[in-house]
């Protein structure tokens, strides 16, 4: 089971003086200080994150890791985009407030944000959520709702019309991830064949496309920490685009854990007990959306594989700089994805 003190990543400082010249009178009064602290040390996010504050007012600055797995990671001027097209909808997400693409100015580029009151439920919950089955439903089935409330959005006239080519989307999603898998691979992962085949003979209709986050997890939300359960942001919008959001769906989907099973990545913040089951969530949101969920094994699939892809290319980096597979997380993790995939493919997990 992944764990926080499991992970490691290497996380860039912050240049306060220079940022706050570059801001000027872009985020309040010049005149009062400006100061930084990073967050989320603890939960091995692959952005850095830092809470900026100036005066009584707060925002998170959010830049790209020191490392890049591939150079098409954390795209801070397409979660930029993202973020300001979702203003006035009802997806839950920050409110995006500066955007700077010099890479000259911090060491990359970067976006500063409203910061969101909640918390992450990815592996702890707070109370009252902690010891009632209820909440935890609730929470569950407000990341199905805002899914939902994502595929819903028009996103042509919200001015996102060129952020991707959902024409084709589906058929170059295996040769895309095993493109990028190539240019760092250095073992033979299980089931990666079989997974491949099975992804490019069982390939479905695409759904109606929308905006999809591309990496959508209990991680990459936050949750309000009043009641009712409710979403107070989707976060982390860097690779979102527009394509078949059922895969949105995969993704969580996948990676959730019902009582009795091992889990495939991590479980549920407080074990799986008292949150509905894969299926009872994939009808919530066929029932929701409309969408037809039939073909939900492939992209549960298709998750993990690509999940699997870009984890390898952290234990690659990790195995190039001398780390040993017995310290390297990665060298267990991404297996266990590959084999996940392949079960979902088989039917053995449904």
């Amino acid at each position: 089971m992944t764990t926080r003190q499991e992970i490691d990543i290497e996380r860039p400082t912050l240049d306060v003086a220079v940022l706050a010249t570059w801001l000027g009178d872009r985020l309040g009064d010049p005149a009062e200080p400006l100061t930084a602290e990073p967050l989320g040390t603890d939960l091995g996010l692959g952005n850095a994150l830092f809470e900026l504050r100036r005066g009584d007012r707060v925002w998170v600055l959010r830049r790209p890791p020191a490392v890049l797995n591939d150079k098409s990671a954390s795209n801070m001027t397409r979660e930029y985009r993202i973020l300001t097209a979702l203003d006035g909808s009802a997806v839950p997400h920050p409110t995006a407030q500066v955007l700077c693409e010099d890479p000259g100015v911090i060491g990359a580029p970067f976006l500063i944000m409203d910061k969101i009151v909640g918390f992450t439920p990815g592996f702890v919950l707070p109370e009252p959520f902690a010891s009632n089955p209820e909440h935890r439903r609730g929470i569950a089935e407000a990341y199905v709702d805002a899914l939902v409330d994502l595929a819903a959005v028009d996103w042509r006239a919200r001015g996102l019309g060129d952020l991707g080519r959902p024409d084709g989307f589906l058929e170059r999603q295996v040769a895309r991830w095993l493109a990028q898998l190539d240019r760092y691979r250095l073992r033979e992962l299980p089931e990666l064949e079989f997974v491949t085949e099975w992804l490019e003979q069982n390939r479905p209709e695409m759904s109606a496309p929308a905006i999809i986050h591309g990496d959508y997890s209990p991680f990459n939300v936050m949750v309000a920490p009043d009641l009712p359960p409710r979403l107070a942001a989707v976060i982390d919008w860097d690779t979102g685009t527009i394509g078949d959001p059922l895969l949105d769906l995969g993704h969580l989907l996948a990676r959730w854990t019902e009582p009795g099973e091992e889990p495939i990545l991590q479980e549920q913040a407080g074990g799986p007990d008292g949150y509905p089951t894969r299926a009872e969530l994939a009808q919530r949101y066929a029932d929701r959306s409309g969408r037809d969920v039939s073909a939900l094994p492939y992209y549960q699939c298709l998750a993990l594989f690509k999940l699997a892809v870009i984890l390898e290319g952290t234990y690659a980096r990790k195995r190039a700089a001398g780390v040993p597979d017995a310290a390297n997380m990665m060298a267990e993790l991404v297996p266990r994805l590959t084999r996940g995939a392949a079960a979902f493919a088989r039917g053995e997990r449904a």
